[in-house]
């Protein structure tokens, strides 16, 4: 692990190898190290607070799937523990540098752009960058270091104003997104750091299922490489719901406009992560108007359409880019932005909702009150608050997915669709829709998954392909060993929360559900948690050298 404190302006190198052997890497090492090293009572935007950028064995391989880092420390918009990860680039390029975690803590008083290489680190203040976009910093680091987007993590105007769902950006378009992780390092004025080294991985991966895998993303006819997630729009629409207007609704009228057909008609070329021949990232174009950007995802499509009232996929295409642009999470953008449309009654006017966007990276006017999210604005704007533990709704709608609502109450990171995805489940028909009783085991396997997904680290698209059993050989253990590494990591972040003072209080969701509240004693029950929701200090296992302590 590098640890780079950027108010002392030092770069420490700590051997963690004991930690990486009990936790693997990405989500549950930089859990692990949250947990120790950030005290419980830290202030998000304090110096206490540490922002944790972590790989994981899978990436080391050129196996598609794999081109994704995980993103961990203590949520402005939760204030809980959070992890986050984006695809794009970036992680053969950390992984050269030779590290495994990269922990960024302190405070600096200027503005910088940090350079971590092989050979050390480099600490630049770069005041002309204050304000700038996450692309204008992008063209910053390629003419100072010869380095392209690929190599940099990024924050823009949102995250140096402490927006509290300022994103992380890569490659100027892949966002660590949800839980406002641009703000932390807006709070210690780190505007960029680079990544740029030649250390050859040292790890083998094993081949087969390494190549079959490759082979069978390349070969795919899967609907996801030409539309992405926005492929499932109209079906979603159609036999489920698309929340439209702010929740008033359960579809909406215009969902064919901003769905998969009508952002495929926009894709010009394909696009993809590091080493993946899946391919399914979006970039799209209007020759009419020149609006280029990558996507909408599916979230964006709901967020800055159908939650908005917009049914025109080229305004959405707008303010995906602007989110990118300015470094924001699109999802609790543009569902805050519906709260404001909803409390001024402008539902489908997409010019004041671009507007609104800009004020609220640059904290103007009503954008200095939308900046805080739905969780903190919404008595001012007089409007129901639709959030999670403070995050906004993903697009997944708990009223009519009962298993995704339970798993929206409960999750540690609020409101997320990834958490457990038990969407996934629900839409295939593999679990009924109806109801909340029953669900919780269902619901504990999934998150144990995804935990351990985001420690491999795998994307989530690629579930299909990276299945449990090439897990097992992947990682050479067994999949209920990688899953209780998953159940330790939820486990984790449960405690660290608990000790902010999150507890039974804060499971739940802001409508009603049949037998929710049954439904989540069975959820502890399978947790082994206490009926208060809380994780007692006797369940913790410590991992092995992870307290790793300051003092």
């Amino acid at each position: 692990m590098l640890t780079v404190d950027v108010g002392e302006r030092t770069a420490d190198e700590t051997v963690i190898d004991e930690v990486l052997e009990a936790t693997v890497g990405g989500r549950a090492t930089a859990t692990a190290l949250a947990h120790e090293r950030i005290p419980f009572d830290a202030d998000p935007f304090g110096a206490e607070n540490r922002a944790y950028l972590s790989t994981g064995p899978l990436q080391q391989s050129q196996m598609s799937f794999t081109g994704r880092m995980n993103m961990t420390g203590l949520s402005p918009l939760t204030d809980g523990l959070v992890s986050t990860n984006a695809g794009g680039y970036l992680s053969r390029n950390f992984v050269a540098t030779g590290y495994s975690v990269l922990e960024i803590a302190g405070e600096s008083e200027e503005l910088l752009a940090v350079h971590v290489t092989d050979d050390g680190v480099e600490f630049e203040e770069v005041p002309e960058l204050e304000g700038a976009t996450v692309p204008e910093t992008s063209d910053y680091v390629e003419n100072q270091q010869g380095l392209g987007p690929e190599h940099c993590i990024a924050i823009g105007p949102a995250g140096e104003n402490r927006v509290r769902f300022a994103s992380v950006m890569t490659f100027d378009s892949r966002a660590f997104g949800r839980g406002g992780l641009g703000a932390v390092l807006g709070s210690k004025n780190v505007k960029c750091v680079t990544f740029d080294g030649n250390v050859e991985p040292p790890l083998e991966i094993p081949n087969p299922p390494e190549s079959e895998i490759h082979r069978e993303a390349a070969t795919s006819d899967d609907r996801m490489r030409t539309q992405g997630t926005t492929g499932g729009t109209e079906f979603i629409n159609d036999n489920f719901s698309l929340p439209t207007r702010y929740f008033r609704e359960y579809e909406f009228e215009g969902a064919a406009d901003i769905g998969g057909n009508a952002v495929e008609e926009k894709k010009y070329k394909k696009g993809a992560c590091s080493a993946c021949a899946y391919a399914c990232k979006l970039p799209t174009r209007d020759e009419e108007t020149g609006v280029e950007t990558e996507g909408p995802e599916f979230e964006t499509v709901y967020a800055f359409g159908s939650q908005q009232g917009v049914d025109d996929i080229v305004d959405v295409m707008q303010a995906n880019e602007l989110c990118d642009t300015l470094g924001m999470d699109t999802i609790s953008a543009g569902v805050t932005v519906a709260a404001y449309l909803d409390s001024v009654d402008e539902f489908g006017n997409a010019e004041l909702a671009q507007e609104l966007t800009e004020k609220i990276a640059r904290r103007e006017g009503i954008g200095d009150t939308l900046a805080e999210g739905v969780a903190r604005c919404h008595e001012e704007l007089g409007v129901e608050n639709y959030t999670v533990k403070g995050m906004e709704f993903a697009a997944h709608d708990g009223r009519v997915l009962h298993g995704q609502g339970l798993s929206y109450a409960v999750a540690n990171r609020g409101a997320d669709h990834m958490y457990a995805s038990m969407l996934s489940l629900e839409y295939a028909g593999q679990l009924d829709p109806d109801g909340t009783l029953g669900k919780a085991e269902t619901l504990v396997d999934r998150e144990n998954h995804n935990a351990f997904r985001d420690t491999g680290i795998v994307c989530a698209f690629g579930d299909d392909y990276v299945t449990e059993e090439r897990l097992e050989t992947l990682f050479d253990a067994n999949y209920e060993e990688l899953a209780l590494v998953g159940a330790r990591t939820v486990e984790l972040e449960r405690h660290f929360n608990n000790q902010r003072g999150f507890d039974r209080d804060d499971d739940g969701v802001p409508y009603d559900l049949p037998d929710i509240e049954d439904a989540i004693v069975e959820y502890y029950d399978a947790r082994g948690w206490s009926d208060d929701g809380t994780v007692s200090d006797a369940r913790l296992e410590p991992v092995a050298g992870a307290a790793l302590s300051d003092d």
